[in-house]
């Protein structure tokens, strides 16, 4: 007895040892789980889905595709990102976005096509810049779409619960379907794993007997794991009256709803995205708040475009000023040199145009090429120009001011 207490002593740790290593290797798949449900339940609650790709390296991994389908049943919500669209050429992004549609396709099920932004949505310039009137394009198609999901929050609500009322019918049809199917008094255990393995079949039963669309049943995985807890013969029968107050509330009632709500939107003014980056901003949440580059020479005491200013007065007197300005014909051909998208040298342009009229004097043209640099090395723009970088001969005069109120006193 003791040796076998003493063999069954050395044999725990090799045990343990070998239990340990079968969790380690099960906790990728739990973690996946895990996070496949968190994934579908933030999916049922946002107003907007965005799926992001590079077009210069476009893959859909194996976890990627698992992640986009915890989504199932939210795909109305999704849109899609071809970013970095300005590495490749255009016939490279035709074929880029073909097999971008074509992958997508099989992992997101709909009969409609997912709505595709092609783009550069990052700060360094556009390297192929034959397509920039494309990408502002959808840029702005993109910002105005996330715009505008405060004024279509209400109709969501709508869709959810429509899609809700449906999920409980189909729900009513399966339950009562298995109870009529189980025996009354043996063999119910038997019958119950009979009917889970016959469920698919159920489902293309009940499609076929209530004219119900295959994409208002649940899942059949998940719905034969939830079904094992229960005992079918204790399940509730139908209730056609319910059935009726809910085919009532599909048929009339929700279109009823839906115009009421446009008639509310109507009279009110149209709700925008508000907060962050979308905070004041007519141009959309690219290029916003300050950065290093923008804040450098704000403790300085001279002006810190003068220091490269020499550089930047060899162009602006070949671009052919009149009266000590360029026109923004002139300003705008050099300015593209950049490379950067015309909705950022907009930006620049009214940052630089001190006194908005529609000229730039050697000054404004220095801070114009200033701000170029900054946004080049891959800072942020200001919303407004910081007092640090107004040009010298546009800053008011304090002493002056001082002495003009003086007088008027």
């Amino acid at each position: 007895m003791v040796k076998s207490r003493l063999e069954n002593h050395r044999l725990k740790p090799p045990q343990k040892k070998k239990r340990a290593a079968a969790n380690l290797e099960y906790l990728p798949e739990k973690i996946f789980n895990y996070l496949f449900k968190v994934l579908r339940w933030f999916g049922e609650r946002v107003d907007r889905i965005i799926l992001l790709f590079d077009a210069h390296k476009l893959d859909i991994s194996d976890e990627f595709s698992e992640a986009i389908k915890a989504f199932k049943g939210q795909d109305d919500k999704i849109r899609v990102v071809l970013n970095k669209a300005d590495q490749v050429d255009t016939q490279q992004l035709m074929r880029v976005y073909g097999a971008l549609m074509w992958s997508l396709g099989k992992v997101i099920n709909t009969p409609e096509v997912v709505r595709v932004y092609l783009g550069s949505f990052w700060a360094k310039p556009l390297q192929n810049t034959e397509n920039r009137r494309l990408f502002e394009a959808e840029s702005q198609d993109l910002f105005r779409d996330i715009q505008s999901l405060p004024r279509n929050a209400a109709l969501r609500k709508l869709n959810d619960l429509i899609k809700r009322a449906r999920l409980a019918k189909v729900h009513a049809y399966i339950i009562s379907y298995l109870k009529k199917e189980m025996p009354s008094l043996f063999g119910r255990e038997k019958k119950k794993e009979e009917l889970l393995m016959r469920l698919p079949e159920i489902y293309t039963i009940l499609q076929r007997e209530h004219h119900i669309s295959p994409g208002d049943f649940p899942s059949v995985t998940k719905m034969q794991d939830m079904l094992q807890h229960y005992d079918f013969s204790k399940f509730p029968s139908l209730k056609m009256k319910l059935i009726e107050s809910v085919d009532k509330m599909l048929a009339t009632k929700i279109a009823v709803l839906m115009a009421m709500i446009r008639e509310e939107e109507s009279k009110q003014p149209p709700a925008m995205v508000s907060g962050g980056a979308f905070e004041g901003s007519q141009d959309g949440p690219f290029g916003q708040g300050y950065g290093e580059g923008i804040s450098a020479g704000a403790d300085a005491e001279d002006w810190i475009v003068s220091r490269d200013k020499h550089r930047y007065d060899e162009i602006f007197y070949t671009l052919m000023p009149v009266n000590g300005k360029i026109t923004g014909v002139n300003a705008k051909k050099e300015m593209m040199n950049s490379r950067l998208p015309n909705t950022v040298l907009g930006k620049i342009w009214k940052l630089a145009d001190c006194n908005q009229d529609g000229m730039l004097d050697d000054e404004e043209f220095a801070l114009a090429q200033h701000l170029i640099r900054v946004k080049l090395e891959g800072y942020e723009l200001p919303s407004e120009l910081p007092d640090h970088l107004v040009p010298p001969s546009h800053r008011k005069n304090p002493t002056a001011d001082a002495m003009y109120n003086h007088t008027e006193d």
